[in-house]
């Protein structure tokens, strides 16, 4: 009997709906997207403006498009079920494309949408299955022809002014305007100057002091100009004196003014519940309170989602979709909130459901329900023996979000004193506090603060005791401390006043939380993108991460000034933020795609036509600078090289040095000198070289000093050459590079994480070098969820050593390359001096030296330095003793689990059985006669401690 086949993206998820859906459904994976724009080409049609674009089946996806076809061939129906938003509409309709040319009845391909992944909503999806929404397949393809338009035609212009590898997002080029324009915030940044007065006092009766502050003078507040924002209004800072002078006056009043209580304000204040979590308040909340960076959130969600092993319960998805922008949630679920909520106590429950504004309230789907649990009788507390900490945390996070903002407001009492100190002026000061009356929708969060006072009381109670026989009694938290109860017109008693020097602060860099909050405030991206904006331009080195913020590099600046400059209209942050209104009216239907599309090429290719002749070179750079130069004197030049700028002296010359032969010199010295002069000019240097070693190393200022010069080297080597002077001098731009001696600049890289389950990616070496891979890479199902290292982050900073080079006399380095540490010089690519781990066995083919060397995959081998004239290699390390019994020239050392044994090369018995390679010849029959010799010179290694017998 055939199957339904119902095709998903991971297998994770497959599984998870495999068990809802029983024995007459087949899930299987497609693993993401099946078909996408060709690499070598930019794929769309651009002479007619149809912006129709060429797609083919992805790289690597071919195996897995043909497995579909064949089971959709056998098939009663095809189901089409990713995740519900764009990108899954857009892998539905690929998988249509494929799969409709070999389904035995069309109209049994269907398309079905689940916001969470629980046994209704799967069941309830596959009753309500409908066609392939076009319009979100249209506003998906739109985002991706445009990303393709500016990615495939800017980034060449790049390579050709700047350098090769970079890249120019639509999107991601906007987010690093705004992280590169706040740098320039930050630098432009002139501190203001500005003072505050505190006041100790105390009241009567023996009530307890509190503190005020000054906040003006009879009545008119006190402030200090702080400058203009950016519509040009001017801004102040309150309750502030501008400079000691000023604060010296004043305070001399305060010490003979009489203090009295001028008012007392007591109000109730109500704190009202937040909106369940969007994607993008998720991902703020995540970093601000758990520590997590987008990536992580997102990878964790993603499994949250997908389902987890709850015991007898089975794989349960416990959220709903993570990427949305919708605060809504169905009626179901919030009849199931406020259930449990009437548990906890009717106080805590409200009248009627509370209801959040959000964004596209209006139109908001199913498919744009907040993120919630998928069901709120999943407490985080009775299901944490089945989740990861990571995991745990998250599903908190979200639980708590979610079941609070279906509570009552939290109400506290909050009283406001106004204080008058008399004097010749009356100076105003002001107090306020407020006290939690009732805790509302605050009950988990009051309760997670109270447990952590606890343990905070308990630990310091501990030490007291530790430190002291006569402890103390627990003292009152200030946090904790209420205001005393006062009236109008009661005296006050100065006990201290505590004026402060301050100055205003720069804008803070961006880190991950503040940047999504501003993309989504200027309406830059959407959910769904804003962990692969932030991981690209990390990626592309636009900018480094330290102590947790974004700090530009200076390519990232270089590009930013050159694309803003030459692409104003492209990579405005509103031009942006109307595109991805203009992608929502796509796919609400309101907008034809290629009408987007033509009104954004229209801009585009006009601004291209004149970057393309107006764009300025900043690889062929170079500037004139008063810097001087450390070996010579001349001027620097700041130049561009492939890690950024750099002081070059002026005198360097790239001319390559004149070889002279013996022959014509003998013949004629007057011609070769004079083809020298025209060449070079004086001083020049004349060298006699024996291959990469100068023996010889003369200086002339004139022809005739050159003459002698040339005739004093010949003989010294076998290669005489003529060079002219060069100074190679060469120094950082240190003004230009992010501040690295910063605290916390040094700090270890942080942590990858995988983008599909959260979990910490592990290195690991493969044919084609290192990359980051998921831990579950194996498992069952695996997360295949690989990220390639570029090679500067493959690569670690030389280290000098004090050894020197037996060539050229220079320091040698301890270099890092794709098969793991070496040692050479440091003056590469002038002396290609590598140091070797030699052996002290010599080759038995050649005679030459044995050498310690790694394959690809990090397994070593020893093989002959004169390779390739000689070919011997062997897997076993060669000991330089002769064999006792037939006189070997070096015996070989095994190491096995019985100990470290020296066997004679000729003793194949004793040697481990090399496995024959599919295809190989067979191996010529040894021609020396066997032996038997074999020494055991070492026992066992031990086992460290819990490692597998």
């Amino acid at each position: 009997m055939a199957k339904s086949l119902v095709i998903v993206e991971s297998p994770a998820k497959a599984k998870t709906i495999n068990k809802y859906l029983g024995s007459d459904y087949q899930v299987e994976a497609s693993l993401g997207h099946i078909m996408d724009l060709p690499k070598n080409d930019i794929g769309v049609e651009l002479k007619k403006r149809t912006f129709e674009p060429t797609l083919i089946v992805s790289p690597g996806k071919e195996k897995v498009v043909d497995r579909l076809k064949k089971l959709a061939a056998k098939a009663d129906a095809v189901y089409l079920a990713p995740d519900p938003d764009r990108e899954g509409e857009a892998i539905a309709a690929h998988l249509s494309m494929q799969l409709m040319p070999v389904v035995k009845d069309k109209k049994k391909v269907r398309r079905v949408t689940f916001n969470e992944i629980t046994q209704k909503a799967v069941k309830a999806a596959f009753e309500h299955a409908r066609d392939v929404d076009e319009n979100l397949v249209d506003a998906q393809q739109t985002r991706r022809v445009l990303d393709r338009l500016v990615g495939y035609q800017i980034s060449p212009l790049l390579w050709d002014k700047v350098r090769r590898g970079l890249s120019a997002g639509r999107v991601q080029t906007v987010a690093l305007r705004l992280i590169v324009e706040r740098e320039k915030e930050i630098n432009d940044f002139k501190a203001v100057e500005y003072w505050t007065i505190d006041a100790d006092l105390l009241p009567g009766g023996g009530k307890q002091g509190f503190t005020a502050r000054f906040v003006g003078v009879n009545g008119v507040p006190s402030r200090v100009a702080n400058g203009t924002d950016e519509d040009g209004k001017e801004q102040f800072i309150a309750n502030a004196l501008p400079d000691s002078d000023a604060v010296d006056e004043v305070v001399g009043e305060l010490k003979v003014a009489k203090w009295t209580v001028r008012s007392v304000e007591k109000k109730e204040r109500r704190n009202n519940p937040k909106a369940p979590f969007t994607t993008s308040k998720l991902q703020q909340d995540a970093a601000g309170r758990l520590g997590f960076n987008v990536r992580r959130t997102m990878g964790v969600a993603q499994r949250l989602y997908e389902g987890v092993e709850l015991g007898s319960e089975g794989t349960v998805g416990l959220i709903t979709y993570m990427r949305t922008d919708s605060t809504r949630v169905s009626p179901d679920a919030i009849a199931e909130a406020r259930e449990f909520i009437g548990k906890i106590g009717p106080a805590y429950l409200p009248a009627k459901p509370n209801e959040f504004a959000g964004k596209k309230q209006a139109q908001a789907q199913d498919a744009h329900e907040a993120i919630r649990p998928t069901s709120v009788k999943f407490t985080p507390d009775s299901i944490r023996r089945y989740l990861s900490d990571e995991q745990y945390r998250l599903y908190k996070l979200i639980w708590q979000r979610f079941v609070s903002s279906q509570m009552t407001p939290a109400v506290f009492d909050q009283t406001t004193v106004e204080i008058e100190a008399k004097a010749k002026l009356a100076y105003d000061f002001r107090v306020s506090g407020s006290v939690l009356k009732f805790e509302g929708h605050l009950k988990f969060e009051e309760e997670e603060k109270r447990a952590r006072q606890t343990a905070k009381e308990k630990a310091a109670k501990e030490e007291r005791l530790a430190q002291s026989d006569n402890a103390d009694s627990e003292g009152e938290d200030e946090s904790e401390r209420r205001l005393p109860e006062l009236v109008s017109g009661e005296a006050l008693k100065l006990e201290k006043l505590d004026p402060l020097q301050k100055f205003t602060q720069p804008p803070p860099r961006y880190n991950e939380a503040s940047l999504v909050k501003t993309l989504e405030e200027k309406g830059i991206g959407r959910p769904s993108t804003y962990a692969s904006i932030i991981n690209t331009i990390q990626d592309r080195d636009y900018v480094k991460k330290i102590t947790g913020r974004f700090v530009p590099t200076e390519i990232g600046i270089v590009v930013t000034n050159l694309l803003v400059k030459n692409f104003p209209y492209i990579f405005d942050t509103q031009y942006t933020a109307r595109l991805e209104g203009e992608l929502d009216a796509v796919e609400d239907g309101q907008e034809r795609w290629t009408d987007l599309l033509n009104g954004f090429y229209d801009h585009f290719e006009k601004e291209l036509k004149v970057a393309e002749k107006q764009m300025e070179d900043i690889k062929r750079m170079e500037q004139s600078t008063t810097e001087v130069c450390d070996k010579c004197g001349s001027p620097l030049i700041l130049k561009w090289g492939k890690f950024g700028s750099f002081y070059s002296c002026s005198n360097f010359t790239k001319t390559k040095p004149m070889t002279v032969a013996a022959g014509p010199w003998k013949k004629n010295p007057k011609t070769v000198v004079k083809k020298i002069t025209d060449a070079f000019t004086f001083p020049m240097t004349v060298k006699a070289m024996t291959e990469d070693v100068t023996n010889l190393t003369l200086e002339a200022k004139d022809a005739k000093a050159l003459t002698e010069a040339i005739d004093a080297a010949q003989g010294k080597g076998k290669k005489i050459t003529v060079e002219t002077f060069s100074c190679d001098f060469t120094k950082e731009n240190y003004a230009a590079k992010p501040d690295l001696i910063a605290p916390g600049a040094d700090e270890v890289e942080e942590e990858e994480f995988c983008d599909n389950c959260g979990r910490v990616m592990v290195l690991r070496n493969g044919p084609w070098g290192p990359f980051m891979s998921c831990p579950g890479y194996s498992e069952d199902p695996p997360c295949k969820t690989i990220r390639k290292l570029t090679q500067k982050v493959q690569q670690k900073p030389p280290v000098q050593l004090e050894e020197a080079c037996p060539k050229c006399g220079k320091p040698l380095l301890l270099r890092n390359g794709q098969y793991g540490e070496f040692i050479s010089c440091s003056g590469y690519p002038k002396c290609k001096y590598i140091k070797q781990d030699l052996l002290e066995a010599k080759c038995p083919k050649c005679g030459g030296d044995i050498a310690v060397r790694k394959t690809k995959r990090g397994d070593v081998f020893y093989g002959c330095t004169n390779y390739p004239k000689c070919d011997f290699a062997s897997n076993l390390k060669l000991i330089n003793e002769a064999c006792p019994k037939c006189q070997s020239a070096y015996l070989l050392e095994v190491v096995n689990d019985k100990g470290t044994f020296w066997v004679c090369p000729n003793n194949q018995e004793a040697l481990p059985k090399r496995r024959k390679r599919k295809g190989a010849e067979e191996e010529p029959a040894p021609t020396a006669p066997p032996c038997t010799y074999e020494e055991k010179v070492a026992e066992p290694a031990e086992k460290p401690e819990g490692a597998a017998a």
